[in-house]
């Protein structure tokens, strides 16, 4: 029996997949009914990069949004230990700023991002997570705008 087979068997008895309500059985009619609750998370991991589409010099930072799409993301790169360079789709470029020094980010190639039930990955909510184990709190976006 296949997973959306027995998911959808269940919804037929009536079984409800809610995951606010505690799990419970019933008997009605002699046939014992339980309630089923189902959770999932989407984990994306993010290869970093070399990030050489524009010069670092020629970069200057402006006030960015709360939260970005985590579908978004294309590529990041880690130029410093406190921030993280994000490229998104349609060519954006962002910084994830940490609070404090993130040392594990650029030991290895890569870190993970779990995004909230939204998809969105938010400052002051989400954290990054190096390969290593180590959180990074995202502080604040910023986007990064070519200089005049």
């Amino acid at each position: 029996m296949t997973f959306s087979t027995l998911v959808s068997a269940l919804i037929a008895l009536g079984v409800n997949a809610t995951p606010s309500q505690p799990a419970q059985s019933r008997d009605i009619d002699g046939v014992e009914l339980a309630q089923l609750s189902f959770r999932s998370r989407i984990v994306l991991r993010v290869q970093t990069t070399t990030l050489a589409m524009v010069p670092e010099a020629s970069l200057r930072e402006k006030k960015g949004p709360k939260c970005i799409a985590a579908s978004e993301i294309l590529a990041a790169a880690v130029l410093a230990r406190s921030s993280v360079d994000l490229v998104l789709r349609g060519g954006y470029r962002m910084r994830a700023r940490f609070p404090a020094n993130c040392p594990g980010l650029d030991y290895y190639s890569g870190f993970y991002v779990a995004a909230g039930a939204d998809g969105k990955l938010c400052a002051g909510r989400d954290v990054i997570r190096d390969r290593a184990g180590g959180e990074c709190e995202i502080e604040k976006f910023r986007q990064l705008v070519a200089r005049n």
